[in-house]
């Protein structure tokens, strides 16, 4: 069951480890029908607010109601309410993928003429009916992804976990996926999703969540959240260091990056800002008392409107990943 308007709700939700405070008063509102994602760097808590969530992890503080149930006090309504798909498949390779939406069935009791009904409507919906017999060990990556889902479904949970689900995956599984995901929103199923893919979040959510070092910065749809960034940036390409330094000195709040070869300038957005910069890197010395910055030695500009990334950026300092191992970070 669902309460009429929220699928989730959270108030004050905090989790530490070891004296390390994870997740630091989380409040949030999930409604029914929709798809929440929650974005983060490595190590933000994503995974730990799931596993609270789901009931896998007890929290220090704060309450939590998933599925119109409290998740400590009624843990056991809370899990027959709900599906979760983990980071990694949990499928068994050495099963057919047939025998492994059976054995789910079988875990759900759902009886011998229910489970056949299950398992064929989904090995239907997910592509899957002529790989079934086959060993799930032969299957591709994307496969493998589809049958973990189609296992979170057998019971008929209308709220699903999706803890990075297309990690891994390439570009065409990864979308196949997200078509999955819409249709099971347009069947009135709620979908709280956790992802680094920053397009994935603004393809499939209605709102979301910024976490970063535990705390939720921000939250909101896709176009809130951009309109948290004004304007844009533009990004030259030097030839050299020499230039990036030149660049540097001679163009205000430019930001070098010699490693890249790279000055990024704020842009407004404006054609005439645009047209200042260009006719400024393309005339002779001197030009607007600028002088030293040789137009052969800029190789290249992009410019970039704000997007989910820059949200990031702006709010956290860095991007959704930051070089560390998940074996490091996965909290």
């Amino acid at each position: 069951m669902t309460t009429r308007t929220s699928a989730i709700e959270v108030a004050g939700l905090c989790k530490a480890y070891g004296g390390r405070e994870v997740v630091a008063g989380i409040d949030l509102t999930v409604p029914a029908g929709t798809v929440y994602a929650l974005l983060g760097p490595n190590g933000a808590g994503k995974t730990t607010t799931v596993r609270v969530l789901s009931t896998l992890l007890l929290a220090d503080a704060g309450a939590v109601r998933v599925a119109g149930y409290d998740v400590r006090r009624e843990a056991d309504q809370v899990r027959a309410a709900i599906g979760v798909t983990g980071q990694f498949s949990a499928v068994d390779e050495l099963l057919t993928g047939r025998e492994n939406l059976r054995l789910m069935a079988d875990l759900g009791h759902l009886g011998r003429r229910g489970a056949h009904a299950v398992v064929g409507r989904l090995l239907e919906r997910f592509g899957l009916v002529e790989a079934a017999d086959r060993r799930v060990a032969t299957y591709s990556g994307g496969m493998k992804r589809r049958l973990d889902l189609a296992m979170t479904l057998v019971p008929g949970p209308r709220l699903i976990f999706l803890d990075e689900p297309t990690t891994g995956l390439d570009p065409r599984s990864r979308r196949a996926l997200w078509g999955t995901v819409r249709e099971l929103v347009a069947d009135g199923v709620t979908v709280f999703l956790t992802t680094q893919y920053l397009e994935e979040a603004d393809q499939l959510a209605d709102r979301m969540g910024v976490l970063d070092g535990g705390r939720l910065v921000a939250e909101g749809t896709a176009a809130e959240l951009k309109r948290l960034v004004p304007g844009g940036r533009v990004e030259l390409q030097a030839a050299d260091e020499e230039t990036v330094a030149e660049l540097a000195r001679q163009l205000p709040q430019a930001i070098p990056n010699r490693g890249a070869l790279t000055v990024t300038l704020p842009h407004d957005g404006s054609l005439t800002a645009l047209r200042r910069l260009l006719d400024m890197i393309d005339g002779a010395y001197g030009l607007d008392g600028i002088e030293g910055i040789n137009a052969r030695a800029v190789t290249g500009l992009a410019v970039h409107t704000p997007d989910l990334d820059d949200v990031f950026l702006a709010l956290t300092g860095r991007s959704t990943t930051d070089g560390r191992t998940s074996e490091e970070v996965r909290v």
